[in-house]
C-alpha cells in the first residue's frame, strides 16, 4: 500500500551555536522558512524541527561536494560515501527535502542566485568545506564514447544490470520479474511473486498470445516474461538483452526448466536484431534506456519485426520534460542516458512509425507498491546483500529504491503500458 506522507512536526528548536546554526541561517537566506528537516553536525550542533528524521552531517566533506555539486548530486554523493546519513526513515528524511519550497523576497520575487551562491560561499568559508573537488564516489558509473552508440549503451547496461544475479534474487520475486507488477489484491496473502505473476498474464493476455506464437521479447531482462510465456501459454520466444550477465542467467534458465526448444536467447542490441513476422513484441521497461534521438528508430524496429495484424506491447516509465533523464541521481549512479516523455508523445512516436495505438494503462500506483516491496526484501536480508555488494552499492541501492517510490507516489514519474498493433494493408 502507499505510504501516508509524515506531516512534518510544527514545533522547531532555535538553531544553536556552530555548524547547524550556521546551515540554519544559509536556509534563511537562500529562501526557506526553516530547515525542511532536522541537522545534526559533526560538532554535535543541531538545528530544525523537532522530531522525525534528522539530516547527519558526518565531515565537512559532504558540505564540499554540496559546494561542487549543489543540490541532488553532491546530497546523493555524500550519502553514498557515508559522509551525509539519514538517522530515521529515509523515505521520510527524502520526503521532507523534496517538499521544502524556498520563499519569495519581499515584493513577490523569488531569491536571486547570485544572492543564494554568496550566501553559500560565506558559509562554506565559515565551515571550513573549501578545497578542491573530491573525487566522485567508486559506485558513480563512469561511460565515455558517443552518446547510445552500442559500445557506449552496452558500458551502461553493464554498470547497472551486471550485477551478481544473487544480489537480485535477494530483492525480486522468484521469477526475476525487474519491472512493475500489477497488483489485483488487496489481501493479506497477496505478495510480489502474485503481482509479477499477473503482471506477465496481463501482457501475454493483451498481445493474444496462443501455442506456437512467436513472440519477440526485447530487453528481456532476467527471463521473467520470456520463460513466463514460454511455460503457460507454449509460446516460440526470441529473448533478447544487451546484458552479458543477464544473457548468460536466462540461459540458464532456459536449460534448468526444459525450454531450450521454445526459448531462443540472444545477447545483443536491439539495432542488431534480425528477422521479422512476430506475432508479438514486447518490452517491458527497455524503451527508456534507447534515447531522445534513437526513439525513432526503437519504434520503427518494431513495427519492422511484427507481421500485419500482430500486437506489440510497451511497458515504458514516463515523465515530464522537465527531468526526462531521472535527475542527476539516476544520471550518475543508475542509468546514464536515460530519457523518458510523457505518454502522449511516446504514443505519438509509434503512431508516426506506422503502428495503430489500440490503449494505453497507467500502472504509477503499481509500481509504489512494487518498489515498497522490494525494499521491504532490501531490508530482512541485508545481511546477505552485503555479502555481494560493497558499503558504496548498499547506500546507491537504499536511496535508488527510496527515491523511485517516492517519485511514482508523488506523481512525478509514471509507468504504463501501451498496446498498439501492426495495421493489415
Amino acid at each position: 500500500m502507499t505510504r501516508t506522507p509524515t506531516a512534518r512536526p510544527a514545533a522547531t528548536t532555535q538553531p544553536g551555536p556552530g555548524v547547524a546554526a550556521t546551515i540554519a541561517a544559509l536556509a534563511a537566506e537562500v529562501g526557506l522558512d526553516r530547515l525542511p528537516i532536522r541537522v545534526r553536525a559533526w560538532d554535535g550542533s543541531e538545528a530544525g524541527p523537532d522530531g522525525g528524521p534528522a539530516l547527519v552531517l558526518r565531515s565537512p566533506r559532504a558540505l564540499r561536494r554540496l559546494l561542487w555539486h549543489p543540490g541532488e548530486l553532491g546530497l546523493a554523493q555524500a550519502y553514498v560515501t557515508g559522509e551525509l546519513d539519514v538517522d530515521g526513515d529515509l523515505d521520510d528524511g527524502l520526503r521532507q527535502v523534496w517538499t521544502a519550497r524556498p520563499r519569495l523576497a519581499p515584493g513577490g520575487r523569488p531569491v536571486r542566485l547570485p544572492a543564494a551562491a554568496w550566501a553559500a560561499v560565506r558559509a562554506a568559508a565559515q565551515l571550513h568545506a573549501f578545497g578542491a573537488p573530491l573525487p566522485a564516489p567508486a559506485s558513480q558509473l563512469r561511460v565515455s564514447g558517443r552518446l547510445h552508440s552500442r559500445a557506449r549503451d552496452r558500458a551502461v547496461i553493464a554498470g547497472h544490470y551486471d550485477l551478481p544475479p544473487e544480489f537480485y534474487r535477494l530483492i525480486l520475486d522468484p521469477r526475476m520479474a525487474y519491472s512493475s507488477g500489477y497488483w489485483t489484491s488487496d489481501q493479506p496473502g497477496y505478495t510480489l511473486a502474485d503481482a509479477q505473476r499477473d503482471k506477465l498474464e496481463l501482457i501475454c493476455g493483451k498481445l493474444g498470445l496462443a501455442p506456437g506464437a512467436r513472440l519477440l521479447d526485447i530487453g528481456c531482462g532476467w527471463g521473467s516474461l520470456s520463460l513466463y510465456a514460454a511455460q503457460q501459454h507454449q509460446v516460440q520466444v526470441t529473448a533478447v538483452t544487451l546484458s552479458a550477465q543477464q544473457g548468460g542467467f536466462v540461459s540458464g534458465r532456459v536449460r534448468e526448466l526444459g525450454l531450450g526448444s521454445l526459448v531462443d536467447v540472444q545477447v545483443r542490441d536491439y539495432r542488431d536484431i534480425t528477422g521479422g513476422g512476430y506475432d508479438a513484441v514486447a518490452s517491458v521497461e527497455m524503451g527508456e534506456h534507447v534515447g531522445a534521438e534513437q526513439y525513432p528508430r526503437f519504434a520503427a524496429a518494431l513495427h519492422q519485426h511484427l507481421r500485419p495484424g500482430g500486437r506489440v506491447l510497451i511497458q515504458q516509465m514516463s515523465r515530464s520534460g522537465r527531468a526526462p533523464g531521472g535527475g542527476p541521481f539516476i544520471e550518475s549512479f543508475i542509468a546514464p542516458d536515460m530519457h523518458m516523455r510523457p505518454l502522449g508523445e511516446t504514443i505519438g512516436l509509434l503512431e508516426r512509425a506506422g503502428l495503430e495505438v489500440l490503449g494505453a494503462q497507467a500502472l504509477r500506483e503499481h509500481y509504489v507498491r512494487t518498489i515498497r516491496a522490494w525494499q521491504a526484501s532490501f531490508a530482512a536480508r541485508a545481511a546477505e546483500i552485503a555479502e555481494w555488494l560493497t558499503p558504496e552499492q548498499v547506500r546507491v541501492w537504499r536511496l535508488y529504491l527510496a527515491g523511485g517510490a517516492l517519485a511514482f507516489e508523488q506523481g512525478r514519474m509514471g509507468v504504463d503500458q501501451v498496446l498498439a498493433t501492426r495495421p493489415v494493408r
